[in-house]
């Protein structure tokens, strides 16, 4: 029974933190940015998202940009950013707003 609880509490631990929109890494400041050729919009209306560095296990990735269509006509864009905070640094998510 011990064993279900615990077991229970880290996967409910688990989901719970990969639903959040950030997290702190206890490591350096993530590299510097990547800037390169966007390229065309597939279509009208589209809206062209930074890339931005990620925390893979013990590395950075590189998450390239990506065109996508707002979900309304006024919607804008917020990139996502790395922030020093509480002694490590906390990548929030882009979003629409």
């Amino acid at each position: 029974m011990k064993r279900l609880v615990l077991m229970s509490a880290l996967v409910s631990g688990a989901i719970l933190t990969g639903c959040a929109g950030s997290y702190v890494v206890r490591y350096g400041p993530p590299p510097a940015p990547r800037y390169g050729v966007m390229g065309y919009a597939p279509g009208p209306g589209y809206v062209w998202t930074d890339g931005y560095w990620d925390r893979r296990g013990s590395q950075w990735v590189w998450i390239n940009g990506v065109w996508l269509r707002p979900p309304h006509p006024r919607a804008v864009w917020v990139a996502g950013s790395w922030r020093q905070e509480r002694g490590g640094w906390r990548f929030h998510r882009g979003y629409w707003r």
